[in-house]
């Protein structure tokens, strides 16, 4: 039996390495991993990244002011994409480091990824540079970088290009000053000549800075001619109230649902008076703009969230939820943590130590503990801040409610639309359907009770004509609310057998039926319903007077036969043309005026009203402009009878007697 051949064997090799050997193992030292791959430490080198440098050495002069430390930082941004930031912190360290005893620790921290003073938590309680190496990044990434220190009321500077050091650090003597000044310009090598910074995207960051940390005064300046916007060539960024003055700002001028918004700042402390992190919030509830939520860990922009974003939401459901039970309001278990930020906008800021962020861009925190954090401060919170105020607690509550029965509405539609593929929509029973699928060419008649509706059904062509009796008038939607809407079962009946769903969730493409014809009596009642019906189809469809849709049928009022010829006149004036032009002007007509549609025969009702090509029909459409026509319908059909009246008295001159 043959062995089976080794895995291992070196039968295609033949003992060959193929020039692969200790020389090929590169090792790449000091900066230079930064070089080579910069994507896996600013996430690339676009726009975004190159914005990231500015944030690395903003974020170490924020973490001198959290610490207490400062309370002024500097932002300049230069001819040249030249970025300096200053702040009146206590300055970096520049005596020699242990470890590296021919090197100040500024050049350590300058050139050596992994080196910071953020690692045991003994210079900084909070911070938002974790890893060591932020500086060095940015340092690595600079074409040049100056760094100057003040410290001890004595001066040093040292200057570094693509990440080395260029000579040794320089004693600047005796200084009046304290704090950190940096100073670099992107290398172009790396990021390429288009690449620039933005002055109102780098004012943007330092705006919300100054708003994340009320104790400090952001200063920012730029070059005029760098800026092409309304953007400030100086400012100054203070901000006492903190998140509340960010969210403001956010929602400018927009309508929100309670007066007060929820916000606030606290500080979560274990009994032996140790911090466990602070938390800073502002939140309030508007439909008029999109939602969202600006996190922050440690003054770092969290944009994909994390998980102090997920106990934000989880506080404020539960919250809400346990209100709406101690209200006894039976809707509350509708109530999910989507319909609750649906429209939420909001601001949240969390100072934990040691957070734990998903990659070097620190886009989203994971730390379980924020998650705890943020649910246990704001659920307290929120509680209370109900309780303070029902009657705006449940303004928010039915607010929400809202959300949540407007959420199942749109989700039952699909539901329907789903089935309809499979199965026929359950249409009004009343409805005599035509039998043709496909709305080319197809009509529905809406009429005026069921007499009319009987004659009709008989006369139509049961392919392409579809009638739907009408009860008596229909409601006045222009002076109705929009809850008796809903509730009317006419118009519900007819929005179900149209099939395209009114207001903002029309749809064109669900129409069931080319035209839409009003037939109703020739006389002051049938005008009356026809106007009514004229007023649901404005309010509620107007694209579907917009895609001409829709249609007057004109019936006879009149039947006028004479030895042997019949002819029918649609209203006074039409009959005394006929008996002028058609009729002998002895002879003895039979005239006979029709009370409704219900009276005519079948037969005449299809050869005068219904058959294509024998009938006439008027095509709605709207003229005159939207506010002109929307003046007219408030004034004819709105609440207020005083402008019906005043209408009456402008246009009486031109009224004629009505036979009715």
């Amino acid at each position: 039996m043959a062995k089976a051949p080794d895995l291992f064997d070196d039968a295609a090799g033949k003992g060959r390495s193929d020039g692969y050997t200790a020389k090929d193992i590169e090792v790449l030292e000091g900066l230079e991993p930064v070089r080579r791959r910069p994507g896996m430490y600013i996430g690339g080198t676009d726009v975004n990244a190159l914005h990231h440098l500015a944030a690395e050495i903003l974020d170490n002069a924020m973490d001198e002011a959290v610490a207490g430390h400062a309370n002024r930082i500097e932002m300049e941004l230069r001819a040249g994409d030249v970025l300096v930031i200053r702040d009146n912190g206590r300055g970096i360290p520049v005596d020699p480091h242990p470890k590296f005893k021919n090197k100040s620790a500024l050049e350590v921290i300058m050139t050596t990824l992994h080196a910071g003073g953020k690692f045991g938590g003994k210079v900084y309680d909070t911070s938002g540079g974790l890893h060591g190496v932020g500086a060095s990044v940015v340092n690595a990434l600079s074409e040049w970088m100056e760094v100057e220190v003040a410290r001890d009321k004595h001066g040093h500077k040292m200057r570094f290009e693509r990440g080395h050091a260029v000579g040794k650090l320089k004693d600047l003597g005796a200084v009046n000053r304290r704090g950190t000044f940096v100073s670099f310009k992107p290398d172009v090598k790396i990021f390429g000549a288009e690449v620039h910074f933005s002055p109102a995207r780098l004012h943007r960051m330092a705006k919300s800075k100054a708003y994340l940390f009320r104790g400090v005064e952001v200063r920012w300046s730029c070059d005029p001619a760098l800026i092409h916007d309304d953007t400030p060539a100086e400012d100054v960024l203070k901000f006492p109230g903190g998140l509340l003055d960010f969210l403001k700002s956010e929602l400018g001028k927009a309508h929100t649902v309670n007066t007060r918004d929820f916000s606030g700042r606290t500080e979560n402390k274990a009994k032996d008076n140790e911090s466990r992190g602070a938390v800073e919030w502002a939140v309030a509830w508007t439909p008029q703009i999109d939602p969202f939520i600006r996190s922050y860990c440690n003054t770092i922009p969290t944009s994909q969230g994390g998980t102090h974003e997920q106990g934000l939401r989880n506080a404020l459901t539960r919250a809400l939820r346990a209100h709406g039970e101690r209200a006894n309001n039976r809707k509350t278990t509708l109530i999910t943590t989507d319909d609750v930020m649906a429209a939420a906008c909001g601001v949240l800021s969390v100072f934990i130590r040691e957070p734990e962020f998903q990659g070097q861009t620190k886009d989203k925190l994971s730390s379980p503990d924020a998650q705890r954090l943020v649910e246990t401060v704001l659920r307290d919170h929120f509680d209370h801040w109900l309780a303070e105020s029902p009657a705006e607690a449940d303004k928010l509550l039915d607010f929400v409610i809202d959300q949540a029965e407007d959420r199942l509405r749109k989700r039952q539609e699909k539901e329907v639309s789903r089935k309809a593929a499979t199965r026929k929509l359950r249409l009004p029973g009343k409805l005599a359907d035509c039998s043709r699928d496909a709305a080319e060419g197809t009509e529905i008649f809406l009429v005026e009770g069921d007499s009319a509706g009987g004659s009709a059904k008989q006369a139509r062509d049961r392919n392409t004509q579809a009638i739907l009796p009408l009860r008596g008038k229909i409601l006045n939607v222009a002076s109705a609310g929009a809850g008796k809407l809903q509730q009317n079962q006419e118009l519900s009946d007819l929005v179900l057998a149209l099939g395209c769903g009114t207001g903002a969730k029309y749809r064109e493409a669900d129409l069931r039926y080319q035209r839409i014809i009003i037939m109703t009596d020739a006389d002051v009642d049938g005008a009356h319903i026809a106007s009514l019906l004229l007023t649901f189809f404005y309010r509620e469809m107007p694209e579907l007077i917009s895609g001409g849709h829709l249609f007057l049928a004109l019936p006879p009022l009149y039947r006028l036969s004479a030895s042997g010829k019949t002819l029918y006149a649609r209203d006074d004036a039409d009959r005394e043309r006929l008996l002028k032009s058609e009729f002998r002007s002895n002879a003895k007509v039979d005239i006979s005026r029709f009370k409704g549609l219900g009276e005519m025969m079948p037969a005449q009702l299809k050869e005068t009203t219904m058959r294509p090509g024998h009938r006439s029909l008027i095509q709605v459409q709207v003229e005159g402009g939207d506010a002109a026509t929307e003046d007219l319908v408030e004034r004819l059909m709105g609440k207020k009878p005083e402008l019906r009246f005043q209408f009456i008295q402008e246009n009486a001159a031109f009224a004629k007697d009505i036979d009715v």
